[in-house]
């Protein structure tokens, strides 16, 4: 187990019982002020996009390369009140969230930052 496995576990729980997100800051500012959390993509293709802890890091390498201020939502989906599937992309199987993401369901929220290569490697650490 990592250290920041270990952490995580101390402060939130399994790792594995957990789904992450990937947002840049300002949309999860908003989200708190609005009282929920709706990412472009649950206008554009219904859903909210979402990956299990090991999976984010090669999201974040794909689709975030060069963005800035992006954090990871660390969220419990028992608490999620909108219907979450398992659906298959790229040949590994994702968590979707189909609707407006509950704010009390995020458990905690970090800063995700790139080497000075602009690659993600590793997970944020608390």
């Amino acid at each position: 187990m990592t250290q920041v496995q270990e952490v995580w576990e101390q402060e939130l729980g399994s790792m594995s019982e957990q789904i992450v997100h990937l947002c840049q800051k300002q949309d999860w500012e908003t989200a708190k002020d609005k009282g929920g959390y709706r990412a472009e993509s649950l206008d554009q293709e219904g859903f909210i996009h979402c990956s299990h802890p090991d999976q984010v890091i090669e999201v974040a390498n794909r689709y975030y390369q060069g963005v800035s201020d992006m954090v990871l939502l660390w969220i419990n989906p028992d608490r999620v009140q909108a219907e979450i599937r398992w659906e298959a992309a790229d040949a590994e199987v994702f968590p979707h969230i189909y609707g407006a993401l509950n704010l009390d369901a995020v458990l905690a929220v970090r800063e995700i930052t790139p080497d000075k290569d602009e690659v993600y490697r590793r997970l944020p650490k608390s």
